[in-house]
């Protein structure tokens, strides 16, 4: 079964009301985990197919080809790996 640690390399930011913070993907899940995150989520917005603004759950984020997600007004860790586990798996 795979986990989230499967997916991501590293979690940038602080956690809070109003912090940004960025999840960087492991670049041989990337697609993987891209194609899983465009299925789930739904789409407000694509820049070029390279940016994808998405909402899920009440929650608003930025998706990039490069691998890294932004989410804001996350509110902790527990909070972003709930979020991370029903988007990735």
């Amino acid at each position: 079964m795979a986990t989230l640690d499967d997916y991501v390399a590293r979690v940038e930011g602080t956690c809070g009301a109003e912090k940004d913070v960025i999840v960087v993907l492991k670049y041989e899940k990337k697609d993987e985990a891209m194609a899983n995150i465009l299925k789930r989520a739904q789409l407000k917005n694509s820049i070029a197919g390279i940016v994808f603004d998405l909402a899920f759950r009440n929650f608003s984020f930025r998706l990039y080809s490069s691998g890294k997600i932004i989410f804001r007004s996350i509110k902790n860790r527990e909070e972003l790996n709930e979020i991370l586990a029903a988007l990735l798996m």
